[in-house]
């Protein structure tokens, strides 16, 4: 596997997942679903920084962005206080 093929296979396995990039740490929990061995990639590039600069690089990953609704919250009525009266006699 070339190291172009494997950046390919590491950003397609990104947009999959819908994210831009990940840790080393969440990439190797994936285990055996990662295309790619960590220490493979960080072999041929020498570090997991440069993995993630090439893969930006070279075949950007675009996630959609999922915009919120926004919720008005009303405030909360305020309750009645009813004063006592007093009757003199």
């Amino acid at each position: 596997m070339t190291k172009n093929m494997m950046i390919k296979a590491v950003s397609d396995f990104f947009a999959e997942n819908k994210v831009e990039n990940m840790d080393l740490a969440t990439y190797k929990s994936y285990g055996s679903d990662a295309p790619v061995k960590d220490y493979m990639l960080r072999r041929h590039f020498g570090s997991w920084n440069r993995v993630l600069s090439v893969v930006k690089n070279r075949y950007p990953v675009e996630v959609p962005v999922v915009e919120e609704k926004v919720v008005e919250k009303k405030a909360a009525p305020k309750p009645k206080v009813e004063k006592e009266v007093k009757d003199v006699e």
